[in-house]
């Protein structure tokens, strides 16, 4: 009896459990606080999905320098992609030609070869089948026997030879020309991707072209280059400074020193390439946007490639890419004098070179923030910007 009152009370309670649950989860406060932690992990979402966007679009946003220091990079390495091709190009070029000569020769020699086989031919058909016994046989005698037959084993030899060399010449005939073939193949193939390299280039090229046209069509992108720029030219000043600093410090333990100075120079110094002056130094007015920049050197237009030279002894104290600048060399000439090389487009030195005045030191180009092929030369003595035309020999 006992058992089973405790059974029916334990099924009352199992009964009443959801009865008693029911009202806590249809708490309308409850209820509030769940839809509120929702409405909070999705705002929590929201703001980590923006932030993300956010951290991408800085990433994206790059400076103008650094724009056009990446175009520069890469229509560098598409240019000495072209390079590397048009110099293989050139190498199949004299292959060809030392091939062709080789076919010539061989042609020749084949054909002076089958003369001489041909003749040879008739004479044997002249004589018929027993022409060498019949010259054994009218030997007058032992000694005149061994002589005809040392003459008929030269003569033996010597058809071999001709034969022999004839076939060989045959083969390497074949040869020869299956290897123009297989050149000519690879000629073509290297035409092609010469045809691709200068296309990339010409792409990159256009790109950084039209970086160039907003900057100059578009104030905001023009001011902020030139504030970039300015920025560029404070880390060149501080390169100088920071030279200089060197210069003095070491001045008493240096067994090379870095050169004379240009001071007994002024007026004498040679030109760092040739070309128009197309810049001058000094305070510059925007054409279309009616603002000054101050202009620390001169530009120089030349073709592209046309060499770059040292206007003085010294020793290179920097040799790499800076940003608004390109490909840049910085020589020190001593005594505090420095001379600056920008927009090049190959450098032919390195940092801690000695260079001669004169001495090709690099190559112009357009990197950098330029649009055509120009040299940016400055002359500094102290970190003191100096006018180079009042520096470099007068032109004839």
């Amino acid at each position: 009896m006992m058992r089973i009152v405790a059974s029916a009370a334990v099924a009352v309670l199992l009964a009443g459990a959801p009865a008693l649950a029911a009202p806590e989860r249809n708490d309308p406060v409850s209820e509030k606080i769940r839809k509120e932690r929702q409405a909070l992990e999705k705002l929590k979402d929201e703001i980590k999905e923006k932030k993300q966007k956010s951290d991408e679009a800085q990433r994206k946003e790059a400076s103008v320098l650094q724009e056009l220091e990446e175009a520069d990079h890469r229509i560098k390495l598409r240019r000495d992609d072209f390079v590397r091709v048009n110099e293989k190009l050139r190498e199949k070029d004299r292959e060809i030609a030392e091939t062709t000569a080789s076919l010539h020769r061989l042609r020749e020699r084949i054909v002076q070869r089958e003369g001489s086989i041909r003749s040879r031919l008739r004479l044997m058909y002249k004589e018929g089948p027993n022409g060498h016994l019949k010259l054994l046989l009218a030997s007058s005698g032992y000694n005149d026997l061994q002589a005809r037959l040392a003459s008929l084993r030269w003569i033996s030899r010597r058809e071999f030879q001709l034969l022999e060399g004839h076939r060989v010449d045959r083969v390497r005939l074949e040869a020869t020309e299956s290897h123009l073939l297989r050149v000519r193949g690879e000629l073509q193939g290297y035409q092609q991707e010469i045809a691709a390299k200068l296309a990339a280039v010409k792409e990159e090229r256009t790109k950084k072209d039209r970086l160039l046209a907003r900057v100059r069509s578009e104030k905001v992108m023009y001011v902020k280059a030139v504030e970039e720029l300015e920025k560029s030219a404070q880390r060149v000043e501080g390169l100088l400074r920071e030279f200089e600093a060197r210069r003095k410090a070491a001045a008493s333990a240096r067994t090379a020193p870095a050169g004379e100075g240009l001071a007994r120079l002024k007026g004498r110094l040679g030109w760092p390439t040739e070309g128009d002056v197309v810049a001058l130094f000094g305070r510059q007015k925007h054409p279309k946007f009616d603002t000054y920049i101050q202009r620390k050197g001169i530009e120089i237009r030349a073709g592209q490639g046309t060499v770059i030279r040292s206007v003085s002894d010294g020793v290179v104290a920097f040799a790499d890419w800076m940003r608004g600048y390109g490909l840049l060399t910085i020589v020190d000439h001593g005594e505090g004098f420095f001379s600056l090389y920008a927009h090049a487009s190959k450098l032919l030195v390195s940092v801690g070179d000695s260079v001669r005045g004169h001495q090709p030191i690099g190559e112009i180009g357009d990197t950098g923030l330029t649009g055509e092929s120009t040299l940016y030369f400055e002359l500094r003595q102290g970190g003191e910007a100096l006018d180079p035309l009042a520096w470099l020999a007068r032109r004839r």
